[in-house]
């Protein structure tokens, strides 16, 4: 078992930062693949971010390619997700998901922060 537990979310301006965190306990840290996934309303949730087991490879969706840094802390067991010139399109329920070795998906799930971007 898994837990993870999201931090960091808010309101905030557009073009401002914010930066949540994801703590886990429950398992081996490094040994798990880490996203960060987003829920908006009225819509489906939807892939951010990716990052491996080392950290040194990391994946993102185009929508926050250049502006949104996902980065971990192994030493922590915290994953983090760093987001600048943030958006009105930015607001949604971010989720930590974490992908066990060797497993398709993700297996273990946050509650989930809220991030709003005003205009």
């Amino acid at each position: 078992q898994v837990q993870l537990v999201e931090s960091g979310g808010g309101l905030v301006q557009a073009g401002g930062s914010l930066r949540l965190s994801c703590a886990a306990s429950g398992r081996t840290f490094s040994t798990l693949a880490m996203a960060w996934f987003r829920q908006a309303p009225g819509k489906e949730r939807e892939f951010v971010a990716r990052i491996f087991w080392s950290g040194f490879r990391t994946m993102y969706a185009d929508s926050v390619k250049g502006r949104f840094t996902i980065s971990r802390d192994n030493a922590k067991n915290t994953v983090y997700l760093q987001m600048n010139s943030l958006e009105p399109e930015d607001t949604a329920v971010y989720y930590c998901a974490a992908n066990l070795p060797g497993r398709a998906g993700y297996d273990y799930w946050g509650q989930g922060t809220q991030v709003t971007v005003s205009s």
